[in-house]
């Protein structure tokens, strides 16, 4: 029986799924390679440096000098975005003592009417909405939802990617 994308059932639905190595790719062409994973499991992570939910990523200062220098990747579970959208817009107000190559690319779906989308997004980030959707890792079929990736460290704005060129 065919795995249908991940559906939207809050509180329920699978929150640990990989993020489609297609656009893993697309993104290291455009944006180059990942130094750290700010949400991962030992199975899912897109970089040679990661945090687990053991490790807490909140409890960690992500703009700490003492880390690897270069792209941060964010692809957080999609129940709860509210609190990791408040910790990028931090990361994105500590710039001062970040290197400015260590950008922070949050993946997350296309929410511009979310309350945290408007808080801690809109005016803060670079917003790349995706054109063409998401295959999630162990789905036969497209996340049914838009997405975005807002990158922190880059000048505020909007456009569309089309990511599959």
């Amino acid at each position: 029986m065919a795995k249908f994308a991940p559906i939207q059932k809050p509180g329920r639905s699978e929150q640990s799924v990989g993020t489609d190595p297609k656009f893993i790719a697309a993104v290291v062409r455009r944006f180059g390679p990942l130094v750290i994973d700010l949400a991962a499991s030992h199975e899912n992570a897109q970089a040679p440096n990661y945090l687990t939910e053991e490790d807490d990523s909140f409890a960690h200062d992500w703009s700490a000098p003492t880390w690897p220098r270069g792209n941060r990747w964010l692809n957080p579970p999609f129940s709860h975005i509210a609190p990791w959208a408040l910790k990028c817009a931090e990361y994105a107000c500590a710039r001062d003592i970040v290197d400015a190559n260590s950008p922070l690319l949050f993946l997350v779906p296309a929410g511009v009417g979310a309350n945290w989308f408007r808080d801690h997004v809109a005016d803060k980030a670079r917003v790349l909405f995706l054109n063409g959707r998401l295959t999630f890792v162990g789905y036969n079929h497209p996340y049914p939802k838009d997405c975005m990736l807002c990158i922190y460290g880059d000048a505020p704005g909007y456009e569309v990617w089309s990511w599959q060129q």
